[in-house]
């Protein structure tokens, strides 16, 4: 197990994200026909919210990042991205524990789509996520709150910023008062 931090993104952000998620989705969007090396960066790029965005950091260095944004019915799990060095050592489920605890508390429904054949569909699955629909490139899954589900230690430095992302009247990016408005799959 790896110690993390997780903070708020900025603007500043937004060249590492887009860098991180053309690394992370290269080799699913090959195996799909889907690569486009500007593409990838660029829809990061147009679709970057920084107030639904965290970072995650190991040592004090940019290793991931997570978006929540708040829709109509739901909030979506987006642009969920670690370092591949860093994968496997628990950042990731950690990470998603906080979340999913802080939006099962306010009763949130989560959705979030995810590649077809990507192995971090397995990660949400082993979160509780259910497919609710698919086509030949994205898996649509959803999570109900999970209200008596005990919520264990993210297995970080601490329980991390993010996990007050889902209150359902809440509307900034701000540890105390984080919450997603805007649908964008970007």
């Amino acid at each position: 197990m790896v110690d993390w931090d997780i903070r708020p993104a900025s603007v500043g952000d937004v060249e590492s994200v887009a860098e991180l998620r053309a690394v992370v989705l290269r080799d699913d969007l090959v195996r799909l026909g889907r690569y486009d090396e500007q593409r990838v960066r660029q829809r990061l790029r147009e679709g970057f919210e920084p107030a639904h965005t965290w970072v995650i950091e190991v040592g004090g260095a940019f290793a991931g990042c997570v978006a929540l944004r708040r829709a109509e019915d739901a909030h979506w799990l987006e642009h969920f991205y670690v370092a591949p060095h860093l994968q496997g050592r628990g950042i990731g489920s950690g990470v998603l524990r906080g979340l999913l605890g802080r939006c099962d508390r306010n009763g949130a429904l989560v959705r979030l789509n995810v590649l077809q054949g990507s192995p971090a569909r397995q990660l949400y699955e082993r979160h509780g996520f259910t497919v609710e629909t698919e086509d030949p490139v994205d898996v649509f899954m959803v999570r109900e709150p999970a209200v008596t589900r005990p919520v264990q230690s993210s297995g970080g430095r601490h329980s991390c910023a993010v996990i007050t992302s889902c209150s359902s009247s809440e509307s900034t990016n701000s540890p105390s008062t984080g919450g997603p408005q805007r649908q964008d799959r970007g």
